[in-house]
């Protein structure tokens, strides 16, 4: 049997390529993603297509920060913030307490003055994601993004344990919004994304 071709863009096979649903915006806090290998061919994850939308972004593979990634976090002036929320049992699991955010940083970064800011965000499941914080000491380091109050989600196509639950695509534009006090229009991505839930719906059972 042959297998099928995929796009070389966004990696999912052509019959559902994820590029015609994409609409670039310029986000002005840039964007790590670390995707759990778990999670790149798993046909409802919304990191690709956030990727995609997000010019000022990049997506790496892994459980684990790699030597490139490190080195930049280690030397570039750059603010690290880590979307994710403090849990009670991370001390029991061995994962430090994060600083406190700076929030004269924040205001230096939004105009233009160094250090400039980054947001990272992990695309994991839940158990998954807090293995990758454990695993990765550079990211326990960062001061910790929350998300204030955000609409309900309108991920339809993967099962929630709550119904807070986002998206990572959601998520992480809740947060840049957040970050940037809603200077950027981030609907573009918001359509993209809806569309994708559409037509990923018509491929799931009834039940779902």
């Amino acid at each position: 049997m042959s297998k099928r071709q995929a796009c070389n863009i966004c990696l999912r096979p052509l019959k559902t390529c994820l590029c015609v649903y994409v609409q670039q915006v310029s986000n002005q806090v840039s964007l790590v993603i670390l995707q759990h290998p778990l999670e790149v061919h798993e046909s409802k994850n919304s990191a690709r297509i956030l990727h995609l939308c997000l010019k000022n972004s990049q997506i790496e593979i892994g459980e684990q920060l790699s030597n490139a990634l490190l080195q930049k976090i280690e030397e570039d002036s750059a603010y690290n913030l880590l979307l994710y929320p403090k849990t009670p049992e991370e001390k029991s699991l061995g994962i430090l307490p994060p600083p406190e955010i700076n929030p004269d940083y924040l205001a230096r970064g939004l105009k233009g003055e160094l250090p400039r800011l980054r947001l990272w965000v992990l695309d994991a499941t839940w158990r998954k994601s807090r293995k990758m914080l454990y695993l990765n000491p550079a990211l326990q380091a960062m001061p910790r993004l929350s998300l204030e109050k955000c609409p309900p989600s309108q991920y339809k196509i993967r099962k929630a344990h709550s119904e807070n639950q986002l998206s990572t695509l959601e998520a992480t534009c809740y947060a840049l919004q957040q970050l940037e006090h809603h200077t950027v229009d981030y609907s573009p991505v918001f359509n993209a994304f809806a569309a994708f839930v559409t037509a990923q719906h018509a491929f799931l059972p009834s039940s779902l």
